[in-house]
């Protein structure tokens, strides 16, 4: 588990087949959950330098994987103790969204991002979720299109700082959400949950 907050922003040495080999900081261990932009990856090796974890074609197909190369973000999964921040996450990407617009206010930055269609249940507005590895809070939703708020802080801080119009970014919607839209709907057959209840729903927990 995690909470969608950035430790490090990490290397890529070389992405090669199915391995990821990442330069950082953190002195990781073999076995290992790290997530890297949002993807919950074992590590595999250990280097003097850093790490290296295996991305398996199921978890390449889900990913935004022409973004691990440069840099990328990088999060250790909780231990037990850790204070806890963010929101839970899973480290489970969900869907690979588009943005479409940043919008510079001054003392902030609102960023819009299309999704499938399909998505757009699980994004409840108020309501928390992860791009990139990075814990966020959903301002506005529309058909296919969301909102974010970022403060000066995230985007200095992380590599939002280098997204621009058309960038794609790994998504990991709202973990309460996917689950009680999943129990109703084998519950009752073709039942869909409104925004309000999900969000009721999520804060309950």
């Amino acid at each position: 588990m995690f909470t969608g907050l950035i430790r490090e922003i990490a290397t890529v040495k070389s992405f090669v087949g199915s391995t990821l080999s990442i330069k950082a900081k953190l002195k990781a261990n073999l076995g290992d959950s790290i997530a890297i932009n949002g993807a919950c990856l074992t590590v595999v090796k250990v280097h003097p330098d850093g790490f290296s974890v295996e991305l398996s074609p199921e978890s390449q197909k889900y990913l935004v994987v022409e973004n691990y190369k440069n840099e990328v973000h990088i999060e250790p999964a909780m231990m037990m103790g850790d204070r806890f921040e963010g929101h839970v996450v899973q480290g489970h990407v969900d869907a690979i969204g588009t943005i479409t617009d940043i919008k510079n206010l001054g003392n902030s930055y609102d960023i819009f991002i299309k999704v499938d269609k399909k998505h757009i249940v699980f994004i409840v507005p108020k309501g928390s979720i992860t791009i990139d590895g990075v814990s966020l809070t959903v301002n506005d939703v529309n058909a296919d299109t969301f909102r974010l708020t970022v403060i000066p802080h995230t985007m200095k801080e992380t590599l939002f700082k280098k997204y621009k119009k058309g960038y794609k970014v790994n998504i990991e919607t709202d973990m309460f959400a996917r689950y009680v839209s999943h129990i109703l709907s084998h519950q009752t057959k073709g039942s869909s949950l409104s925004w309000n209840e999900v969000d009721a729903i999520n804060a309950s927990y």
